[in-house]
């Protein structure tokens, strides 16, 4: 839990929303004793984006991605190979 006051809250509001949005639930505080008033937390947690087709479950790469592309695939034309 993360405690900010009401002046911390308003100046650092996005950094808090980040927080936020990770998990975590921000507690902003009034006066000298703070007092809590107001939680700030996520509707929904930020979820983890996935990187690289790797990860995804099912996906597979077929033999055919192995194989070296053809001239016409590479878009060479006779000029480019000479």
């Amino acid at each position: 839990m993360v405690s900010a006051k009401i002046f911390e809250a308003k100046t650092g509001l996005s950094k808090l929303i980040k927080q936020a949005q990770s998990g975590e639930t921000v507690v902003i505080t009034l006066g000298k004793d703070k007092t809590p008033v107001a939680r700030l937390e996520a509707i929904e947690p930020k979820k983890k984006k996935r990187l690289g087709v790797r990860e995804t479950p099912g996906f597979e790469l077929g033999p055919a991605f192995w194989e070296p592309l053809s001239d016409e695939e590479m878009g060479l034309t006779g000029e480019d190979l000479m």
